[in-house]
């Protein structure tokens, strides 16, 4: 596999990632098991952004565009691919920490409902059938 094609399949990696951070709850729901694989992905994912730190990736996916001989970038992943998508203008310190703050209550969000919807089906499995008497 040449070099291009890693750094586009890291490229790939870091948007699976982000989209897990952000909708991660969602596959929680299905899959509970996950739930500390996406707590630890969301607090990374929010710190990044409340730290203006560069995800791991990102060097990583510059790395491997400079041995396929192109030229890699500075800066972040969302602020290289996803912010000129969403808006032309630059991504500023403010609006990471507004990025970090939605992922946070995004997810509180999803996990008070996932919270609710679980204690909700352990009370009803341990309620005592109509007609049943209670031990």
């Amino acid at each position: 596999m040449g070099y291009r094609a890693l750094a586009d399949l890291t490229v790939l990696l870091h948007l699976g990632f982000i989209g897990f951070v952000v909708f991660g709850v969602v596959l929680v729901a299905r899959w509970p098991r996950l739930l500390p694989v996406h707590l630890v992905c969301a607090a990374w994912g929010a710190y990044t952004e409340f730290t203006s730190t560069v995800c791991p990736l990102t060097p990583l996916e510059n790395y491997f565009r400079h041995l396929a001989g192109e030229a890699g970038y500075q800066g972040g992943f969302i602020a290289h691919y996803l912010w000129p998508l969403i808006y032309p203008a630059g991504l500023t310190p403010a609006i990471q920490v507004g990025l970090g703050i939605g992922v946070v209550a995004l997810n509180a969000a999803g996990y008070a409902f996932l919270w609710r919807r679980w204690r909700r089906a352990r009370l009803e499995s341990t309620a005592p059938s109509p007609g049943q008497q209670p031990p």
